[in-house]
């Protein structure tokens, strides 16, 4: 199983309770040891659903990861302002905007 870090049970908590202080061995819900004694007695039920609301929003955004990888660097885009060539850019960017459209 991949972990993707904005997704696991320590994102989780930290998404419920940001000062919480928790080890967690093999990402088993079962397996927290909460270090601050858990004050605001957050339950597996609760982060197990922010846990799966965490996903949709990542899977949700996975235009953006994509439009990231084939965007113009920062030194075309540099460049481009230098060379007065903002409209290629733009162009550059639309492709790849039409390429992976938000959802």
């Amino acid at each position: 199983m991949t972990f993707i870090p904005e997704t696991t049970i320590s994102s989780a908590i930290l998404a419920i309770k940001a000062d919480a202080q928790v080890t967690i061995i093999g990402e088993d819900v079962d397996n927290i040891k909460w270090l601050d004694g858990n004050p605001t007695n957050i339950t597996n039920e609760q982060i197990l659903a922010k846990q799966a609301e965490l996903q949709t929003e990542y899977e949700a955004k996975e235009y953006q990861r994509k439009r990231k990888t084939e965007y113009p660097s920062i030194q075309d885009c540099v460049h481009a302002i230098l060379d007065d060539d903002l409209e290629n850019l733009q162009i550059l960017r639309q492709v790849v905007k039409e390429k992976f459209p938000k959802p």
